[in-house]
């Protein structure tokens, strides 16, 4: 049984700074692993991932030069620096993780997920 473990996030205010963490135990394979959020009545949108190698990486628009996603030397394990933190990113940000995908920006192709942590920004 593959878990998701996310930590890191927590209140700032506009322009300030926030690093998430996730880490997948349980699991034999390497995942291609990305991050979700979803704020409150809206739906979960993609954020940014990660292919298993790092080679591969994706960002939505809107966080594109502010949120840099890697990779850590623990197998399965990858952060999301988030920078310059807008109002508008407040939300639960949820981490995800596939052995085989075709589309990483899609969340139905994603296999496990992540119990998710809090990131509010104050304006």
């Amino acid at each position: 049984q593959v878990q998701l473990i996310e930590s890191g996030g927590g209140s700032v205010q506009a322009g300030g700074s926030l690093r998430l963490s996730c880490a997948a135990s349980g699991g034999f394979s390497n995942y291609h692993m990305g991050w979700f959020r979803q704020a409150p009545g809206k739906e979960r949108e993609f954020v940014s991932a990660i292919s298993w190698k790092g080679g591969n990486i994706y960002y939505r628009d809107s966080v594109k030069g502010r949120f840099t996603i890697s990779r850590g030397n623990v197998q399965n394990t990858i952060y999301l620096q988030m920078n310059n933190l807008k109002p508008e990113d407040t939300a639960v940000y949820v981490c995800a993780a596939a052995s085989i995908i075709d589309s990483m920006d899609r969340d139905d192709e994603y296999d496990y997920w992540g119990q998710g942590t809090q990131v509010t920004v104050s304006s």
